[in-house]
């Protein structure tokens, strides 16, 4: 997701929602507008036949948003991609209810028979107004006729969509029944499944010399790829516990303790982030920055003034996996203290996460080959 989004910009943001597209859509317009040059028609059709496919996007992904909303999910973002698009939710409880089995699939029908029905009215729609249109005569989707086109585009999009090709929506429809011989077996055969349909769509496009088959391929096979490779790293993270990758050897502050000792003390260690403690308990935590620009704005002062309460603790066997969805909700800002009943055991901050991914990573790598 965070390789997707790095080849995104913002659109806006709606109802709290923010919205992205993804840069294939600047390849899919310049295909357009190269393609009516070629067919001998105007750059204007070609820009109109661009807005239909992203018109077929959006309805399809309105009527995600709206199914999300009716099963209780809270959305954080949507990124909008030419085969569909690809939620965000805004907390770690609407991410796992999005994963349940029940509600992926009826999230997964929901695009697809948007798609279908919006078609299906809109070809009732001009054969009611313009009976002369034949929306059977190929090509299905030509510049010349723009009607027959958003017909198609529409139905298209939605029957491509219920392949059994993961990332599309028939992949996660079918994934439940690839899981029966384990789960990290299961989605690897669901995204390889995938891309072999994505590597035949491509050759079928190429024996019929039809350019709209093969983007569609290569858009599946590039998803199908970048799935795999999350999978890969998810099952790495959920095998790893907060013990695993915790800071043991770190240093902890006194609420009472003043600004200008607490900085005294920060110099002699790398860490960025400090629980607070009174006594036994802990009561905050307080960054080497935090102080700093306490101290500059107000001067000498006490740890507790400017120590934030807000955090969230983990246990040692908890999951690393949980712990991202922590920070990646927004409830977690500096640091997450591992505790073992009340004694603080280890902690995790942003540059040890940050860092501990890039080693699961790197043993991936090692690994996969054996595998």
């Amino acid at each position: 997701m965070r390789v997707m989004r790095g080849w995104s910009f913002p659109i806006g943001r709606v109802l709290g929602v923010d919205l992205r597209i993804h840069t294939f859509f600047l390849l899919l317009l310049g295909i357009a507008l190269s393609y009516g040059s070629v067919v001998g028609s105007t750059g204007g059709r070609g820009f109109a036949l661009w807005l239909l496919l992203l018109l077929a996007v959006v309805v399809r992904e309105i009527a995600r948003a709206i199914a999300a909303a009716w099963f209780g999910l809270e959305l954080r973002s949507l990124l909008l991609l030419p085969t569909g698009g690809l939620m965000v939710f805004a907390n770690p409880e609407s991410t796992e209810r999005a994963s349940s089995p029940d509600v992926q699939k009826r999230l997964a029908l929901v695009g697809p028979l948007a798609n279908i029905g919006f078609g299906l009215l809109l070809a009732a729609i001009v054969l009611t107004v313009t009976p002369g249109i034949n929306l059977l005569e190929r090509p299905w989707i030509t510049l010349p006729h723009l009607l027959r086109s958003a017909v198609w585009i529409n139905l298209l999009l939605g029957l491509v969509n219920l392949l059994p090709a993961s990332p599309l929506d028939g992949g996660r429809l079918f994934r439940g029944g690839f899981a029966k011989n384990g789960i990290l077996k299961g989605s690897r055969a669901s995204t390889g499944l995938g891309q072999m349909i994505a590597i035949g769509l491509i050759l079928g496009g190429l024996a019929i010399s039809n350019i709209w088959l093969i983007m569609i391929g290569g858009f599946v096979l590039i998803g199908s790829h970048m799935e795999d490779q999350g999978i890969l790293l998810q099952n790495d993270t959920d095998a790893v516990k907060m013990r695993d990758v915790m800071l043991t050897e770190f240093s902890m502050l006194s609420a009472s303790d003043t600004l200008e000792d607490a900085l005294q003390r920060s110099v002699h260690t790398l860490q960025d982030v400090f629980p607070v403690v009174r006594g036994a308990n802990l009561v905050g935590a307080v960054s080497r920055q935090g102080i700093v620009d306490a101290l500059q704005s107000d001067g000498n002062g006490y740890v507790q003034g400017v120590m934030t309460r807000s955090f969230q603790t983990a246990q040692p066997d908890d999951s690393l996996v949980k712990t991202l969805r922590r920070i990646m909700s927004g409830q977690v800002a500096q640091m997450v203290p591992i505790l073992e009943g009340d004694r603080i055991v280890g902690i995790i901050t942003p540059q040890n996460l940050n860092h501990a991914l890039g080693l699961l990573n790197q043993r991936r790598r090692l690994r996969q080959p054996v595998e």
